[in-house]
């Protein structure tokens, strides 16, 4: 009795294909809103949670806004850690812009070759702090920040672009006029990764110009820094004790600031992680919210053919009935072609994402992809879909007059 309801009920859709095309649309549509703003929804959040996590889930960033207490010089920052039980290690940082350009004859780089560069005062421990991997050479160490000496560490879109090649460790570097040593170029980071895709946003041409260099070095080369440190970051001995750290680094920092909590601030890069899964989370469902409300004006359209489509076959009904087809066998045959065209349109809905979710890569210069748990919602939402919406129609068949049926004419 299915085989041959599921038969009748496709080829009635298989006759009628631009009626059935329109009907499906809104079901289209509804499928391809929920799976393309939530894939992108969830690109673009999972972007900024790795821009997050890369600093390393386990660190503490402190701002000093205000230095009623003795100011901290870069040497101080070493008491923190030698008076701490939870804190690991900690660094100087701050960020200034200049311009970098080339200091040798060229033989790699065009003549012309500068760059608005960021430019990052550090201490020795920062990359271990916050995650950086150096693809050759080293960073700077203790000596080096003492010493206020010129060494930097670029990114690999730095040495490209000005060095001609990121085979540049021992090279010259000027940066805002003032030469630098090259003794570390960082990893390329992944054009397709999630973190270089929101730094890129919309522009395919990104490139990540940044140097590091010691904090020491950076107050010789920019009069924005002032040898009293404003920010800095610390590490804690492992992820679990991110909370007794924060609470002994903040005591230690009111012993500083005698117990002024305005003077300073405490980010926690745990805490912003959390609460960038909660946004994403959030705006996961609000985005489904409103694909789904596509979906159930695609239901009502489905309704609505589908009772137009029990009129103009009743006298079908009546024929089926008359030869001894059943109320139950009557109604199958409905449901199941309303099921059909929900979940057919369905079907070209995710066809159609991939398509889109593909064309608005390739413009963005970003990576977007399909979530698999979101095609699987958008396949058991369409199924709900077309049982709800069919089950009136279907109903409404099944419950006709036989007699009343072959009578009618219309």
């Amino acid at each position: 009795m299915f085989f041959e309801a599921f038969k009748m009920s496709i080829k009635s859709v298989v006759g009628n294909k631009m009626r059935s095309f329109l009907t499906m649309l809104g079901i289209i549509i509804g499928v391809m809103s929920l799976i393309v703003l939530v894939s992108m929804a969830k690109g673009a959040t999972a972007s900024v949670s790795d821009s997050i996590n890369s600093l390393g889930t386990n660190t503490l960033t402190v701002r000093i806004s205000d230095s009623k207490g003795t100011p901290y010089s870069v040497g101080d920052l070493d008491d923190i850690i030698s008076n701490s039980r939870y804190l690991k290690e900690i660094s100087a940082s701050s960020n200034t812009s200049v311009t970098a350009d080339s200091t040798f004859s060229k033989t790699y780089a065009s003549d012309d070759s500068t760059a608005d560069t960021t430019v990052y005062g550090t201490g020795s421990s920062y990359s271990d702090i916050s995650g950086l991997t150096i693809a050759s050479g080293r960073y700077f160490n203790v000596t080096d920040v003492t010493n206020h000496t010129n060494v930097a560490v670029i990114s690999a879109d730095l040495a490209e672009t000005i060095m001609g090649s990121s085979r540049c460790v021992g090279e010259t570097i000027r940066l805002n006029g003032v030469d630098y040593q090259i003794i570390g170029v960082l990893e390329s980071e992944n054009s397709s990764s999630p973190s270089a895709s929101f730094h890129r946003g919309s522009s395919s041409s990104y490139k990540d110009y940044k140097a590091y260099i010691p904090y020491t070095s950076l107050i010789r080369l920019s009069d924005s820094v002032s040898s009293e440190v404003t920010s800095f970051v610390v590490s804690a001995v492992s992820d679990d004790a991110m909370d007794q750290a924060e609470s002994e680094l903040e005591q230690i920092l009111l012993s500083r600031f005698q117990n002024d909590s305005d003077a300073f601030t405490i980010q926690n890069q745990s805490e912003v992680a959390d609460a960038m899964e909660d946004v994403q989370s959030t705006m996961a469902f609000m985005l489904s919210g409103i694909a789904a409300i596509s979906l159930l004006v695609g239901g009502i359209g489905i309704m609505n053919i589908m009772l137009v489509s029990v009129t103009e076959r009743t006298r079908e009904i009546g024929i089926r009935k008359a030869i001894g087809a059943g109320r139950g066998s009557i109604m199958l045959q409905f449901m199941i072609e309303a099921v059909s065209i929900s979940l057919l349109g369905c079907a070209i809905g995710i066809g159609g994402s991939f398509l889109v979710l593909r064309i608005i890569s390739v413009i963005s210069g970003s990576s977007y992809t399909m979530s698999m748990g979101v095609v699987w919602i958008s396949i058991l939402f369409s199924s709900a879909i077309g049982i709800l919406f069919g089950l009136y129609p279907a109903n409404r068949a099944a419950k006709k007059n036989p007699i009343e049926a072959l009578r009618y004419t219309g």
